[in-house]
């Protein structure tokens, strides 16, 4: 008994230690994209996948993909290096109206921002005809960004990276008459094709009435905490640093300072306002350890991995370490995950995050392998479902021990929950009170000995 007893304290000690990060795994979700480089939720239980070469295909939540692609454009985009098909974002009336928008370079090299919209008949499949909202003439075949968001004020925030070449020789990110190296934001609610946000930064003044920030490199992938709101951008970086910046969902006008400033080192400061003026990044990586362009991924605001609650997931193309930090820009890294070069996160409509991988067409799901526990007696007994909803069954394979009693723990190892029977098994127990979350169950049999389950409640 004071073995068992000892067990289960190591188990909270170990689990409590971890509580602050985690520990990163992937778990294949599903495999056979070609370059699926955007991931995106319409608020189902469907995920979308964007492949470069100019199709989106719905990956369903049992890991199938359906044969027919939701989009087919691939006669309007050329995949050709950093150009094709490149992001996605689904209305957040999308249920109602039905409109989403995708960013693709023409067959001419140009930024496309177009509006589309579901067949009302079929859910998986998308009508073939879009609306161009903007396009966005490129000088150089790189630097396009890619990602479109809509933000928590419902306007269309959209990443431009600076036009492309190196070095940003035309100085596009720090002019205010170019849309080029900017985050633009605009009102696709209102307008023929759309509006300005009145509270624009350059509304009513000089520079471009889209422009929301300056001085972006390429802002390959940004997104927005589904919690707080805030703005996270990751802007790839030209010799030395890659970095990510944070803003609250309010700032507007800021300089994230390329190309006077490479992360926080100077690169070309000719004719630029003082360092102090801009937006610093909220942490940095080199490419003297290995990383070389940045993918820009979310807030985890699921409920399956507490440890990741509240902190942000990254990576880098050729860095195939997952990293994450804290709202301070504190940051650890994964193992590395060799084989892959990963270059989109998404995150599914209950928050929960993935990953994709170009270079072998995999979705991965996030997954923090320090809760799985290990399991006294798992042969013997089996708890299912699980995630659990209303109730969760208990199957005691050793029917000469009975279970005696049922202890659900919240993840400090608090006891929330407790079932006791001396004169019959337990084979049930109602979880229909319990929030979302993850929880461990303890199961002891008429001897004392114990089982121990990981539980999630949706």
């Amino acid at each position: 008994m004071k073995l068992n007893l000892l067990i289960i304290a190591l188990v909270f000690i170990q689990f409590e230690g971890k509580s602050q990060t985690g520990t990163i795994a992937l778990q294949n979700f599903a495999s056979g994209f070609a370059s699926p480089v955007d991931i995106a939720n319409c608020g189902d239980n469907r995920l979308f996948i964007v492949e470069q070469d100019g199709l989106i295909r719905i990956l369903n939540n049992n890991g199938t993909v359906n044969s027919t692609p939701f989009l087919n454009i691939t006669t309007l985009t050329n995949e050709s290096g950093e150009q094709g098909l490149l992001g996605m974002a689904f209305h957040p009336n999308y249920s109602s109206n039905g409109f989403f928008y995708i960013n693709y370079t023409n067959n001419s090299g140009n930024t496309v921002i177009a509006r589309y919209s579901v067949n009302p008949s079929n859910p998986d499949l998308a009508n073939t005809t879009g609306t161009i909202l903007l396009t966005i003439t490129q000088p150089y075949s790189n630097h396009n960004g890619g990602t479109l968001k809509f933000g928590p004020d419902g306007y269309l925030y959209i990443g431009m990276g600076d036009g492309g070449s190196g070095g940003d020789p035309g100085n596009r990110a720090q002019n205010i008459n170019e849309l080029l190296g900017k985050m633009l934001r605009i009102d696709v609610n209102s307008g023929t094709p759309y509006s300005i946000p009145s509270n624009n930064p350059y509304v009513g003044v000089a520079g471009l009435d889209e422009i929301w920030a300056i001085g972006l490199r390429n802002p390959w992938k940004f997104s927005f905490d589904r919690l707080t709101g805030d703005l996270w951008v990751a802007d790839v970086g030209q010799n030395q640093y890659e970095e990510v910046n944070r803003a609250t969902s309010t700032e507007s006008g800021l300089n994230y300072g390329w190309r006077c400033y490479e992360g926080n080192t100077a690169y070309n400061t000719t004719g630029c306002a003082a360092q102090s003026t801009m937006k610093s990044p909220l942490f940095i990586t080199t490419h003297s350890n290995g990383f070389c362009s940045i993918t820009g991924g979310y807030v985890y605001r699921g409920t399956q991995y507490p440890n990741f609650q509240g902190k942000y997931l990254f990576s880098d193309y050729c860095k195939a370490q997952i990293g994450i930090s804290d709202s301070l820009g504190n940051v650890i890294f994964s193992q590395t995950f060799s084989g892959n070069n990963f270059v989109s996160f998404g995150e599914d409509a209950n928050g929960e995050l993935y990953v994709s991988s170009i270079s072998n067409g995999t979705v991965y799901k996030i997954i923090d392998s320090s809760l799985e526990l290990s399991e006294h007696s798992k042969n013997e007994v089996l708890i299912y479902p699980n995630p659990s909803k209303n109730e969760v069954y208990i199957k005691n394979t050793n029917l000469g021990n009975p279970i005696t009693k049922v202890e659900i723990c919240d993840i400090n190892g608090k006891t929330i929950l407790t079932e006791n029977n001396h004169t019959n098994s337990i084979d049930y127990v109602k979880t229909q009170s319990l929030q979302s979350g993850f929880y461990v169950m303890k199961i002891t049999n008429n001897l004392g000995l114990h089982s121990i389950h990981k539980l999630i409640k949706d």
